[in-house]
């Protein structure tokens, strides 16, 4: 196959939703239908065997959360899937967003019972940003759900989505039966089962035609006279699915099933396969100049969306994560890093199945490859052959909350500082150094971003660490003219820090306090946004 085709079977697609809305079962789930793995680890089952494989942190298997961005590549009915499982929780918005930078389509995973809720409706918009198309899975139908057609509603009314349901359900909870093929006409029973066994359609009984004489093992002749209305009034209701729409992000093709009970996962991979889009052209820089990097294109090209220290704590390792965006890229290749103009020959590329990883002998536009470096990448390089191009960068935000570091055992400072620098690079927290005075300064959207960074602190580097209350309570980057900014810094002295990039940051006490010195300092830009790389 040429470049050109090898890139055209990727689909690269990274899950979003609200915390507990199933996302990680579903990813385990899609891995199996996709003959990746076996068995699907429940997500709480007890027993190391049986702990979901894309979950690999000790705090996520503890709390049976997603806490850090996980890859997965697995081959399936002649294409190449690489799947990226978010974080859900809202204090990693950050992750989720970077990791989207990577993505060319999302799966929006929404609980029957809840519908759209605050988190989804943030990562939605992040997806809008990007112009990523999304595909909805509605989960959890084997339990109680909303009427499917108000859940519908609510995806037009909140996300201006307009939903093109290619499935239907046959109840739910107790009375759910399955599901019609709403194109062909087709019912796929549903059997209970409990999750992990090794046949991924075992228990589920094969399609039957839903006119056919069949159908009268699955559905009484009420529910039968009651699914055929409903799928009436949602072809009069709603629109045909239209591919062209959906990839330009004005409609959402809906599947509907249950993850846990491996039911509609198999049609939600069908689905990913035929309709996600391959990657695409890629706007980039090149010497000053606006350039498209297309996916067949010869050179080598890629930019670094995540960085992951200690994957594998035997061995401290630094992985960055870099998408692929055009050439043929083979091991050992050279590849040199825009912003230092640094040269690095490739020789133990990974391809990642979560934790597990294997050599990567050669990698497509669209494919994620894990890096081991030490510290010489960062989130936000642009790669290639050349070093010429630069993709665009990728943003940090400013922290919600400030935090003071210190480690108990005052031996263990240099330590400290080099085990922050490290979770700095890979977005976990940001990092100021004070101008004035010794102590760190961590930044982080919310709590459970402490929560983890002290776990892994203590797990990952022996350092018991507290955190307290800093003086400040906002930060912003600062830019303007040199003269203008070193006018600020003299007069702020206190209140001035750095970040890993050695960018001037100030520090305020509120976020009247920054309204009130950029009255004073109209020519200091004081922003809430940075772009790295």
């Amino acid at each position: 196959m040429s470049t050109a085709q090898e890139a055209s079977r990727r689909r690269t697609f990274a899950i979003i939703s609200h915390p507990d809305a199933g996302k990680t079962t579903l990813t385990e789930n899609i891995l199996l239908a996709g003959g990746a793995i076996r068995a699907a680890g429940a997500v709480r089952a007890r027993g190391e065997n049986r702990r979901t494989r894309s979950d690999w942190m000790k705090i996520e298997r503890e709390r049976g959360i997603s806490v850090s961005a996980s890859v997965m590549t697995f081959d399936h009915d002649g294409k190449m899937f690489n799947l990226l499982d978010t974080p859900g929780h809202e204090d990693f918005s950050e992750d989720t967003y970077r990791t989207l930078t990577a993505a060319d389509a999302a799966i929006m995973v929404l609980d029957a019972a809840k519908g759209i809720e605050p988190q989804t409706l943030k990562l939605f918009e992040v997806c809008r940003l990007r112009d990523i198309p999304i595909i909805t899975f509605i989960n959890k139908m084997d339990r109680e759900a909303q009427d499917p057609i108000e859940l519908l509603d609510e995806i037009a009314s909140k996300l201006a989505l307009d939903p093109a349901p290619l499935f239907w359900p046959a109840g739910s909870g107790g009375r759910f039966k399955g599901m019609l093929d709403i194109r062909s006409g087709q019912f796929i029973p549903y059997a209970k089962r409990t999750g992990g066994a090794q046949d991924p359609d075992e228990g589920h009984p094969e399609p039957v035609e839903f006119n056919g004489n069949s159908i009268s093992q699955f559905l009484e002749d009420g529910e039968k006279a009651e699914l055929e209305e409903q799928a009436e009034l949602v072809a009069g209701g709603y629109a045909e699915f239209n591919v062209q729409s959906f990839l330009e992000g004005h409609m959402t093709p809906v599947f509907f099933g249950s993850a846990l009970r491996h039911f509609g996962v198999a049609q939600l991979l069908a689905g990913i396969g035929a309709y996600a889009p391959p990657p695409k052209a890629m706007k980039a820089e090149k010497a000053g100049a606006e350039t498209a990097v297309e996916p067949g294109d010869k050179e080598v090209t890629g930019f670094i969306f995540k960085v992951q220290a200690n994957m594998d704590p035997n061995h401290r390792d630094r992985i960055a994560m870099l998408r692929l965006t055009s050439g043929k890229f083979t091991r050992g290749m050279k590849l040199k890093a825009q912003n230092t103009g640094r040269q690095m020959s490739v020789n133990a590329p990974i391809m990642f199945f979560a934790s597990d990883r294997e050599l990567a002998e050669d990698a497509y536009a669209g494919d994620v490859i894990g890096i081991p470096n030490h510290g010489v990448l960062r989130v936000g390089d642009s790669l290639s052959e050349s070093g010429l191009l630069r993709f665009a960068g990728l943003p940090n935000f400013a922290p919600e909350i400030l935090r003071r570091v210190r480690v108990k055992d005052p031996l263990k400072a240099k330590h400290l500082k080099k085990a922050l620098e490290g979770l700095a690079e890979e977005g976990v927290t940001q990092l100021f150094r004070p101008e004035i005075g010794s102590d760190f300064i961590v930044g982080a959207v919310g709590q459970l971003q402490f929560e983890v960074m002290a776990d892994r602190l203590s797990n990952e580097y022996q350092l018991d660490v507290i955190f307290e209350a800093a003086p400040f309570a906002e930060a912003r980057w600062l830019g303007g003219d040199k003269a203008d900014l070193e006018d600020f810094a003299g007069k702020h002295k206190m209140a001035m820090a750095r970040d890993i990039d050695d960018q001037p940051v100030f520090l305020a006490k509120s976020s009247w306090e920054i309204g009130y010195v950029g009255e004073r300092f109209p020519k200091v830009r004081f922003e809430r946004t940075k772009e790295r790389g």
